[in-house]
């Protein structure tokens, strides 16, 4: 074992067929239908290199059947998807050469220990960085000498995981990777896609954990019924969405009814929150006529510009 570990010190080398400048993700109309169920709605997206992209969205919202579609595991009802500019269904070969996988529930050989899961992948791919994989078995405080049967899920996780990044593959689609991990494996999660974007990694994370995203990704697309439904960068989404403004005042609060674009709200005896979309000028204006002891303003978190995208009532598409 300790001969065929030697032998994974190269890091496996781009396709020759690599379309240099094509984009690491694009999908051109990418629909999938299970039967009567649309699954995925005539999605178009693009995934810069070295970008690390966000995929939001519930159970049920296409997420899975994107990454299933990316993979070549599932063939299109309609549209395409390209990797590097190859066609992931009909050149799957060439398409995943340079991509590393990690699923949102790991699957793996019971019977081998992880160092021998590890040495099996890497002679899969043709290599691996052993000496950068040591360092995330460290980090990710993995006992590499227990059957892969014996672990919990966690640790079955921090297999998929350390066998992705040590890959140094080109593109790192990730399907809710931190399911199973605790709050101080999820930091060395963050460690590890952060040295990957500074390699000049693409890192496309699916994920629910709404701070994880907010934390890690460039930009963040929102799925909602097959469609997306969203995207930019975080500071592109939150101009979207409204701003809020928590003001106390020295004594009783007043009545700002009927401002433009503003909603508003008790927030005590002598507080109110309002919630602007738009100029804050005509707010800044009409407290100007009052005695404003305090004064906040935060712009929406992720969570917030997530939520309204949806009506939990019945999980239609908006507009």
């Amino acid at each position: 074992m300790a001969e065929t570990l030697q032998q994974q010190t190269q890091t496996p080398r781009p396709s020759e067929l690599d379309d240099g400048d094509a984009p690491a993700i694009r999908t051109q109309g990418l629909s999938k239908r299970y039967g009567r169920t649309l699954a995925l709605d005539d999605l178009d997206l693009t995934v810069a290199r070295g970008e690390v992209y966000g995929y939001l969205g519930p159970n049920g919202s296409g997420k899975t059947t994107t990454i299933r579609l990316l993979l070549g595991l599932h063939r299109p009802s309609a549209g395409r998807a390209e990797l590097f500019g190859l066609d992931g269904w009909r050149d799957p070969v060439s398409a995943h050469r340079d991509v590393a996988y990690v699923a949102g529930e790991p699957f793996l050989w019971p019977a081998l220990t992880s160092d021998e899961t590890f040495a099996y992948l890497a002679n899969l791919r043709g290599g691996a960085d052993v000496a950068y994989r040591g360092t995330l078995v460290e980090r990710f405080q993995l006992d590499t000498g227990k059957r892969v049967r014996a672990l919990s899920k966690g640790n079955r996780q921090k297999i998929q995981l350390v066998a992705a990044f040590a890959s140094r593959a080109e593109l790192l689609i990730l399907d809710e990777p931190t399911s199973g991990l605790d709050p101080l494996m999820e930091v060395a999660f963050r460690e590890t896609v952060s040295e990957a974007k500074r390699r000049g990694q693409t890192v496309f994370l699916s994920s629910h954990i709404l701070s994880e995203v907010e934390a890690l990704c460039d930009r963040v697309g929102i799925l909602r019924a097959g469609r997306l439904v969203d995207e930019g960068t975080l500071e592109e989404l939150r101009h979207l969405s409204a701003q809020t403004i928590e003001v106390t005042f020295d004594g009783p609060a007043p009545q700002l009814d009927g401002l433009p674009g503003v909603q508003v709200a008790s927030a005590g005896a002598n507080a109110l929150r309002l919630e602007v979309s738009g100029s804050v000028g005509p707010v800044i204006a009409a407290l100007a006529r009052h005695p404003v002891l305090a004064l906040t303003s935060r712009e929406p978190s992720l969570e917030e510009i997530f939520l309204h995208h949806y009506d939990s009532s019945d999980g239609r598409v908006g507009d």
